[in-house]
C-alpha cells in the first residue's frame, strides 16, 4: 500500500516557467549559481542556492542565508513569478532528452510510510546534508525540489499516467541543457480518486534521488508532531521504473598508491579481473569496467560475480577489489585522493583529468541498473557512495509543497 494525496501546488505560471524552473540545489557549484542568477534573475536558483544573491565568500550554511533564501521565496511570491493552484490535484511531470523519455506522478507521499519502510531507500543519509535541508525547508515553509520516486512497473497506474497526458499542459518549456520540461494538472475528482486507488495498490516505492530531502522531511515531521499543517508528507515525482535511465559515476584516483602502472595491471589481474588493452572507452555490459591509464585504455572483465546484490554491484567490485585493497582508497566517502564524474561528463572527462596530471587512473563504470536499485532496496541494503546518476535532473520549483 502506497498512502499519497493531492495537494495544491505553489510553481511558475506558463508565461515565466522557463525563466523560474531551475536545477537542483546539489549540481551546481557557488560560481555556477551566480552566473545563472546573474544571467537570469528570475531563477528560483535565488532561492535555493541563497549564497548566489548574498556577498562572495558568504557561509551558505548560515541564518543569514536561509532567511535570505525566505525573502527571495517570498519575492518571488509577490512578483507573481510562483503562484499556488486553485484547488488540489496531482500533476504529471515529463522530461525528455533526446531519446530519453519519462513522465512521473508528482503527488505528496507520507513522511510515517518513508519510517516504516514501505517507502524504500539504497543509500546512507549524511547528518550534515539532512539539516542544511532541514533547515531549507523551516526558512521557506515548504518542499521546494521534488523527491525522485520509482515504482516497479503496474499496468493501471502506467495506463493512468499515459491518459494524463492527454490534457493540455500547464506549460512545456526547453531549458538550457536542452531538456523539455512538460507539466500536466490533474484536478477533476473521478481522475484524482483512480490515481490515488492505484498507487494505493502499490507493495512499494523506492528513492531513486533525492535521499536527504526525503529524511528531511521525515525529521521535520517528527519535530512538529502534534502541530497542525502538512508536514506529515513530503513532494516527490514517482515514475515507472522502465521509464528511468542511470548513467555511470566514474572514478578517478590521484595516484597509484606506489604502483608501478605495470605493476598495477598485475595486481588488478590478480584481484579477479582480466585485463586487456582495449579501444573501448566505455564498458560493454556488467561486470566489466573500462580503466584509463597512462594514455591508454584497459578492458577489466570480472571473472566471478558473487551472488549478494551489494557485492555483485559493479562499483562494489571495484572498490572491494580495485580501489580498497590496492590503490587504498579505504572510505571513498571522505578519502581526498578519489574524484567521482558523473556520466553525463562521458569518457573524454577521464581523459582529461588523467593528461593533465592531477590524476594517475581513471574508472569508467558500467551503469549500475533499475533492476539492482530495486533488488538492493528490498533486500533493506544499501549501495555504496556514488553507485547511481539520474539524468535528466528534476527541477526545482515545477511543484512545490508548503507545509502550512
Amino acid at each position: 500500500m502506497s498512502a499519497i494525496r493531492p495537494f495544491r501546488a505553489w510553481r511558475a505560471p506558463k508565461a515565466v516557467a522557463a525563466d523560474v524552473i531551475a536545477p537542483p540545489y546539489d549540481v551546481m557549484s557557488e560560481d555556477e549559481a551566480r552566473v545563472i542568477v546573474q544571467q537570469n534573475p528570475r531563477s528560483f536558483v535565488r532561492v535555493s542556492r541563497p549564497e548566489a544573491v548574498m556577498p562572495p565568500g558568504s557561509d551558505s550554511h548560515s541564518a543569514e542565508a536561509y532567511a535570505t533564501a525566505h525573502r527571495e521565496y517570498e519575492k518571488l511570491k509577490n512578483q507573481g513569478l510562483i503562484v499556488q493552484d486553485p484547488q488540489e490535484g496531482y500533476y504529471l511531470y515529463g522530461q525528455k532528452m533526446g531519446e530519453q523519455v519519462q513522465v512521473g506522478l508528482v503527488a505528496c507521499f507520507s513522511t510515517e510510510e518513508y519510517d516504516s519502510g514501505l517507502i524504500k531507500r539504497h543509500e546512507f543519509t549524511r547528518p550534515d546534508k539532512e539539516q542544511d535541508r532541514i533547515a531549507h525547508i523551516e526558512a521557506t515553509n515548504g518542499q521546494t525540489g521534488m523527491v525522485f520516486l520509482a515504482y516497479r512497473d503496474d499496468v493501471h497506474l502506467n495506463t493512468l499516467l499515459v491518459e494524463g497526458q492527454k490534457r493540455e499542459p500547464e506549460f512545456q518549456v526547453t531549458t538550457e541543457d536542452g531538456v523539455v520540461h512538460t507539466l500536466w494538472r490533474i484536478a477533476d475528482p473521478d481522475a484524482v480518486n483512480r490515481i490515488t486507488a492505484a498507487a494505493r495498490a502499490l507493495p512499494a516505492t523506492y528513492v531513486a534521488d533525492g535521499h536527504h530531502r526525503s529524511a528531511a522531511a521525515s525529521l521535520i515531521h517528527k519535530k512538529r508532531a502534534g502541530q497542525p499543517g502538512r508536514h506529515g508528507w513530503f513532494v516527490a515525482c514517482l515514475f515507472p521504473s522502465s521509464a528511468l535511465k542511470i548513467l555511470a559515476y566514474n572514478r578517478a584516483v590521484k595516484d597509484l598508491n606506489g604502483h608501478t602502472p605495470a605493476g598495477l595491471l598485475e595486481a588488478i589481474y590478480k584481484a579477479g579481473f582480466d585485463v586487456a588493452p582495449t579501444s573501448l572507452t566505455v564498458p560493454p555490459r556488467r561486470g566489466s569496467a573500462t580503466m584509463y591509464m597512462a594514455g591508454g585504455w584497459y578492458l577489466l572483465t570480472a571473472r566471478d560475480v558473487p551472488a549478494d546484490p551489494v557485492a555483485s554491484l559493479d562499483v562494489s567490485m571495484l572498490q572491494d577489489r580495485v580501489l580498497g585493497p590496492l590503490l587504498n582508497i579505504d572510505n571513498p566517502r571522505t578519502n581526498k585522493r578519489i574524484d567521482f564524474i558523473g556520466g553525463i561528463r562521458g569518457w573524454q572527462e577521464l581523459v582529461k583529468l588523467v593528461d593533465a596530471g592531477g590524476h594517475a587512473v581513471a574508472f569508467h563504470m558500467f551503469p549500475t541498473q533499475m533492476d539492482q536499485l530495486l533488488d538492493v532496496a528490498d533486500a533493506g541494503q544499501v549501495m555504496p557512495p556514488k553507485s547511481t546518476w539520474f539524468e535528466p535532473k528534476l527541477r526545482d520549483a515545477v511543484a512545490m509543497h508548503e507545509l502550512e
